[in-house]
């Protein structure tokens, strides 16, 4: 197949990219720079100059591949205005893909959160759609939600679309800015690894590489209007993961209680983050796209001390 990627040069995209091309498909990536294009070039891909504003030309980049995969972002808005902002940038290009697709058949594979269902009080399933966006749900990813719904709607229009639920962390070897990083960041400066009251609020994460080999598999063969998840390990209480960080640093891990939760307190603009509690289940992906995660777990890859080095530390 001939693949447009939007995002290739991010963590995610960089690996889908080898991926895509060790199964033998062709991939164009978007490149808005220089830098970004002796990127792609580096990883095998062609190159196609332009940017995400620049939406006739992100149509026309659909319309010459035979499917495409989206997991580019809009990061110059987050300062201004926000993760909504970053997330409401996104639905014209989704809207602009699938005029482009639509009747074709072709798979169109965008990344979501497998926060967008919600807390359900048990694991999600891929079944469950995203939250809706009415006021009540304010504070939530709310618009993230109307970009996921809007891409699996395009099944409706003749495109095979699907959107790839990715965990809360998504780990690697050269993980240089997720949200490990950041947790590691804030323990240094802190002198303590804290976690949210009893820290038994549940995390999901995957290994780089198996989230790059999901998203192959569903262009490769995902049924249209579906969603996937993204999830090696499931329901990770997040006190493990910050007493696995503790032991590395050789920091005590302590309970943050909920009124230093916030700005300024220990987290700060993290808070939101290190508490959500949304456990999820993989089953619907592994039984219908045939994945099955093969790469180290979140812990081994603590343990394995690359997220302590002294170049990850630098940044």
């Amino acid at each position: 197949m001939r693949v447009f990627v939007a995002g290739g040069t991010g963590h995610t995209g960089s690996y889908i990219i080898p991926e895509l091309i060790a199964a033998g498909h062709e991939v164009t990536g978007l490149a808005r720079s220089d830098t970004a294009a002796a990127a792609l070039s580096a990883l095998g891909a062609k190159v196609r100059r332009g940017d995400l504003e620049d939406l006739d030309g992100l149509k026309e980049a659909a319309a010459d591949s035979d499917g495409v995969i989206h997991v580019a972002h809009r990061q110059d808005l987050l300062p201004s205005g926000g993760i909504d902002a970053v997330a409401a940038a996104e639905l014209p290009i989704m809207l602009a893909y699938g005029e482009a697709l639509a009747g074709t058949g072709k798979p169109l594979v965008a990344a979501g959160s497998i926060g967008s269902p919600g807390n359900l009080g048990r694991p999600a399933t891929e079944d469950d759609p995203a939250l809706p966006s009415s006021d009540e749900y304010r504070g939530t990813l709310r618009v993230r939600n109307v970009v996921e719904t809007a891409v699996v709607g395009l099944a409706e229009r003749g495109v095979r679309s699907s959107v790839v639920r990715i965990a809360n962390i998504a780990h690697s070897t050269t993980d240089r800015a997720g949200f490990l990083v950041q947790l590691i960041a804030l323990a240094k400066e802190k002198g303590v690894v804290g976690y949210p009251g009893d820290g038994a609020n549940q995390w999901n994460a995957v290994h780089i590489r198996d989230l790059a080999s999901l998203f192959r598999l569903a262009l490769e063969k995902g049924p249209a209007g579906k969603y996937w998840h993204a999830v090696g390990d499931s329901a990770i209480p997040l006190r493990e993961i910050a007493e696995a960080i503790a032991s590395r640093l050789g920091l005590p891990a302590v309970s943050i209680p909920a009124d230093e939760l916030m700005i300024p307190g220990y987290f700060g603009f993290l808070a939101n983050i290190v508490t959500q509690n949304y456990p999820a289940s993989n089953h619907i992906t592994r039984r219908t796209l045939g994945w099955e995660p093969t790469q180290p777990t979140l812990l081994a890859d603590l343990d394995n001390g690359n997220y302590f080095s002294t170049s990850a530390s630098d940044l």
